[in-house]
């Protein structure tokens, strides 16, 4: 079996750390959506979109991933009997404590529902592929609530994208939560990675521009949106997967290049989008800032109000230059949200705003305080 290889410059997502004794649902894939500079395998995971909701401070799901476990079987029978002492420590021979460790417990039953948790199980032939993949589709006709995403483990920072992020499971489950908010909308997602949070929001909204860059990240995302045909097509949805460099100043149109844009595309996208979403999208200052540049340039051309969703994690860093803990990035993008409000130009007016991540928990993940949602309005000054 291939063992991944992890350089100095390799990032892994916090979504698909192990965990000890959780089912294992993830499939190792044999390089669908993988470029050949790729070293980390491709691998398939299945998110279940829970039917009834939890608020995520009492989630059974937030416990699973956090590793927690029910502490009553800690205390001794004295204790539980009425605050008598408890018995003595255990010295071995040298007068140190003899520590005897507690066998682990069997996970406490979850209900029959699926946790994701990485593991590689085998490499596919490309005919054993098709079979699972026909065996797969088969069950989503049947299941109807599961969300399919191929996507790699670890990557260079360059690649992230190929990676699910807590910020795109945070913004899905806001997206659940507030179906009527978008449903019927045309909605651009700026940095869609492996497009898990364009495929939820198709399951409401009408249309969905789910955008990124590079050949081989925007085929994935076309991959997933193609697997997650059950969850799309029945709620009257279209994503359309195309390219949008933040560092350039206008979408391609030229039908040689991939995943282009029509001029038809281009005035829809003008005329009717109402929302515009980004998951976990800058943990870079350089991207963080073309980011913002082309927040503006779009909303600024836009002849309605426009909202904007935008979720975050607080990375803590230590850094030698301070020789302190720090948040740059999140320091960076707040400094942009600033200077974006503080702009007058003329055309748009913006107004940000945190949302409480108090809203329902949809997905199985570890909703931990640093995951923040803002939400950005931008108002023409015409109106």
């Amino acid at each position: 079996m291939d063992q991944i290889s992890f350089q100095h410059n390799t990032v892994l997502s916090d979504v698909h750390m192990h965990l000890p004794n959780t089912r294992r649902l993830m499939t190792r894939l044999n390089g669908a959506g993988q470029p050949a500079a790729l070293i980390c395998p491709v691998f398939m995971s299945r998110f279940k979109i829970l039917a009834d909701r939890h608020e995520h401070d009492g989630d059974p799901g937030k416990r699973l991933e956090t590793g927690q476990e029910d502490t009553s079987a800690c205390h001794g029978e004295d204790e539980k009997e009425g605050g008598e002492k408890p018995v003595q420590p255990v010295l071995d021979e040298d007068g140190d404590l003899d520590v005897t460790h507690r066998p682990q417990k069997t996970p406490p039953d979850d209900g029959g529902r699926d946790l994701v948790c990485p593991v590689i199980l085998q490499q596919c032939s490309p005919e054993l592929e098709q079979e699972e993949g026909d065996a797969d589709g088969e069950e989503d006709d049947c299941n109807k609530d599961t969300v399919r995403i191929e996507h790699t483990m670890a990557t260079p920072l360059e690649d992230v994208g190929k990676q699910v992020w807590r910020g795109a499971l945070l913004l899905a489950d806001f997206i659940l939560c507030e179906r009527e908010m978008f449903r019927g909308a045309t909605v651009l997602e700026l940095g869609a990675g492996t497009g898990l949070t364009s495929i939820v929001m198709a399951t409401t909204a009408k249309t969905v521009y789910c955008t990124d860059v590079g050949e081989d990240l925007l085929n994935l995302c076309k991959r997933n949106v193609s697997l997650n045909r059950h969850l799309v097509e029945p709620a009257g949805g279209e994503v359309r997967v195309r390219r949008l460099d933040w560092m350039q100043h206008s979408l391609s149109t030229d039908p040689d290049v991939a995943f282009s844009w029509t001029e038809e595309e281009v005035a829809d996208l003008h005329d009717n989008t109402s929302f515009i979403v980004a998951a976990d999208v800058c943990y870079d200052d350089h991207l963080t800032s073309g980011f913002f540049r082309t927040l503006h340039r779009l909303c600024s051309g836009f002849p309605r109000t426009c909202t904007a969703f935008i979720s975050i994690e607080k990375r803590m860093n230590f850094t030698l230059r301070d020789m302190d803990v720090s948040c740059e990035a999140y320091n960076h993008f707040v400094h942009c949200l600033s200077q974006l409000q503080d702009m007058l130009d003329g055309r748009c007016t913006f107004r940000a705003e945190p949302v409480p991540a108090h809203f329902a928990q949809f997905l199985v993940y570890e909703r931990v305080e640093q995951l923040e949602l803002w939400k950005l309005t931008a108002t023409p000054l015409s109106l």
